[in-house]
């Protein structure tokens, strides 16, 4: 079906193509009869506006770029729907890309969205983050940008966070209080700012504790999986037979150790404490149901869309705007994997 545009109409009533538009949009200035002609004509012919026009004449796009490590991650995909459900509100679509934990990809990604004229970009980093070049490129040329989650502190873009350390020495105090006395830390890759800081949370809650720390009970992951949470248990046990707690960066790394120790007959609490982050759907449903702290991943993504909306009109407006951070609460949620009798 060919396209039907403002002009047709215009000729077909004999009036003008500005007449058409402000009758389309129920501009006061015009009478009620020509605005019902207009409406009725344009239902009949099926005439929808030409979005690229509107675009180039309002500068706008009314679509925005979402950069995300994995879609299928359960904390992910609670942070989409925040974002989707908030950019619906608000009349915006979505562009979702993974950037599968890649730095090159996540180049390419950017320099996509870019292309795309998208109105804002929302991003959380890969792991393998090291460059910001091209991150500095989206703010050299003014488009307004959110980090969230796993960020860099070296760009200076609002920011939607939790307190990753502080979240941190909350889990491992509670393996201390319920009796454990040397615990090993699985971390994430060295890059992240989130695995940073939660490693720094669980060195300063031992020594607060008075509990030595020993670089060779910290298991580093290099992709945070299933396969890797089960070697590091079983690493665990060969070389630190005492280890009575374990604190790991996410659930699912976490859900990888359980599985272990499940497999090996091996006491979950009792013997070894296991204490996740995230709060991932599989921590309720795994044996024995795993405790963790509880990230407010939906939350996240309805802040990060309304901060980066705040941007957007005050960049629309020309108005100026001061980059800021929004940092979100966590609690513990105590399950079996930690309660002992």
């Amino acid at each position: 079906m060919r396209e039907i545009t403002l002009k047709e109409i215009a000729e077909t009533l004999g009036i003008s193509i500005t007449t058409v538009s402000k009758a389309l949009k129920n501009y006061p200035d015009v009478s009620e009869k020509t605005r019902k002609s207009v409406i009725a004509l344009a239902e009949k012919l099926q005439y929808t506006p030409n979005s690229f026009a509107v675009n180039l004449r309002t500068k706008e796009s009314k679509t925005i770029g979402l950069i995300i490590p994995e879609v299928v991650h359960h904390f992910f995909s609670n942070v989409i729907n925040g974002i989707i459900a908030q950019a619906e509100k608000n009349g915006y679509l979505v562009i979702i890309l993974q950037s599968n934990e890649s730095l090159e990809l996540e180049k390419k990604q950017v320099e996509l969205l870019i292309n795309k004229r998208v109105d804002g970009i929302l991003m959380s980093l890969s792991n393998d983050s090291n460059d910001e070049n091209h991150i500095k490129e989206i703010l050299n040329r003014k488009i307004p940008f959110v980090q969230f989650d796993k960020i860099s502190k070296l760009i200076p873009s609002s920011k939607v966070i939790i307190n990753d350390q502080r979240a941190a020495m909350d889990a491992v105090q509670h393996l201390i209080n319920k009796g454990c006395k040397k615990i090993a830390h699985i971390r994430g890759p060295i890059n992240p700012q989130n695995a940073i800081d939660r490693f720094l949370g669980y060195k300063k809650t031992l020594e607060k504790n008075d509990i030595p720390f020993d670089s060779k009970l910290v298991y580093t992951c290099t992709h945070v999986t299933f396969e890797e949470g089960v070697e590091f248990a079983k690493q665990i046990i060969e070389e630190h037979p005492d280890v009575d707690g374990i604190f790991v960066i996410t659930d699912l790394v976490a859900v990888g150790v359980l599985a272990h120790f499940n497999e090996k007959n091996i006491p979950v609490p009792n013997q070894i404490a296991v204490i996740g982050f995230s709060n991932w759907f599989m921590s309720q449903v795994i044996n024995p149901k795993l405790s963790t702290v509880d990230q407010p991943s939906y939350e996240m993504g309805v802040a990060a869309f309304n901060l980066l909306l705040e941007e957007m009109i005050c960049h629309k407006d020309a108005l100026p705007f001061k980059p800021r951070t929004v940092e979100l609460g966590t609690n513990i949620i105590e399950r079996e994997s930690t309660l002992r009798k």
